[in-house]
């Protein structure tokens, strides 16, 4: 190890509304030793997802219990093992864990997943190849069990998690529109995912722009979203349409519930929505390995990282991804990857 010196940023405080760099703190501790059954890893890549803004309050109902005052921040986390007191890991060893916002941690070895660097690239463990990608895949077809012909709209569309299902609404058969916050990210999904259609939602009319794009109307709504969208979406969904409901990205900074959209559509049409946490499929995240592995392989999914350096930045962009502001799967790079 280079030095004896592990950098931890710390819940400091917690924010009323969108969260401030004041409540984080970054601080050095010493490097902890791992114990019996634990593995210590040095942290390469740290993924900054949405749900951490959920974490930050206790002031909310939630499927998951608040981070303490004065604790790491949490978060997924692609690792070297340095030392391993577990039969099943070696020092050199790539693994996919929850260290959190540090540059070191210990972890139980049956908490880990171990990588390997020649199937795909190790950061792709924390985007396409992990939980984002899992979402994508068992959201959109346990839920929306999408079908040849019909109409997929994907809000968030050019996020670590839109971005992959839409792909995969494409290699169903279906027509694909996509909603993002840009032209930039509206060219990607179109041009270089290959979405039928992206509506601007900052410069577009939702209701128009979905009724011009959906010619046949809206089968599945993939959300990352609510809100607005939710909203417009409702209102042209057709008979029996499906609604995984992945995400609240338009609220999660709210500091009280904002008002929810007239959900008659979802009687008349008898529309199923249905909340997914990805935690419900981790039995089954061989299969999803299995299938997303091939069809990178086969140039079948694209994929693209945002990638910020440093540990002490990952305030600052996890701020920015609250704003839209990241374009691609958002992940720190805490230290020196050694297979690229």
């Amino acid at each position: 190890m280079p030095n004896s010196i592990n950098q931890q940023i710390l819940l400091k405080s917690r924010p009323v509304g969108e969260p401030k760099e004041s409540d984080f703190a970054l601080v050095e501790t010493p490097i902890p030793e791992p114990g019996e059954g634990e593995v210590l890893n040095r942290t390469i890549y740290l993924s900054l997802d949405p749900y951490m803004r959920g974490r930050m309050s206790d002031d909310r109902e939630s499927y998951a219990s608040p981070a303490e005052l004065g604790s790491v921040m949490v978060g997924g986390t692609v690792s070297q093992v340095v030392k391993s007191n577990h039969p099943q890991f070696w020092a050199g060893d790539f693994v996919l864990g929850y260290d959190g916002w540090q540059t070191y941690g210990v972890s139980k070895g049956e908490t880990l997943r171990k990588l390997d660097p020649n199937q795909a690239p190790i950061s792709y463990a924390l985007g396409i190849t992990g939980m984002p990608g899992m979402t994508a895949y068992f959201a959109l077809l346990d839920i929306g069990q999408p079908q040849a012909g019909e109409t997929v709209v994907v809000s968030a569309a050019s996020g670590a998690v839109g971005s992959v299902a839409g792909q995969i609404a494409k290699l169903k058969g279906c027509r694909v529109v996509g909603v993002a916050g840009n032209e930039a990210k509206c060219d990607y999904v179109v041009k270089e995912l290959g979405f039928d259609a992206c509506i601007n939602r900052k410069t577009q009319d939702l209701s128009s722009a979905l009724k011009a794009a959906c010619p046949n109307r809206i089968d599945v709504y993939f959300d990352n979203t609510a809100g607005p969208i939710l909203e417009a979406v409702l209102q042209q969904i057709n008979l029996g349409a499906r609604i995984p409901l992945v995400g609240l990205i338009s609220q999660y900074n709210a500091e009280t519930p904002p008002p929810g959209p007239n959900l008659m559509p979802l009687l008349v049409k008898r529309a199923l929505i249905k909340g997914f946490l990805v935690g419900d499929y981790q039995h089954r995240q061989a299969e999803f390995v299995n299938d997303v592995s091939k069809w990178l392989q086969e140039g079948k999914l694209k994929y693209k990282e945002d990638v910020v350096d440093g540990l002490e930045n990952a305030p600052h962009a996890f701020i920015g991804l609250l704003q839209g502001k990241n374009f691609g799967k958002l992940i720190v790079k805490v230290s020196d990857d050694p297979t690229r």
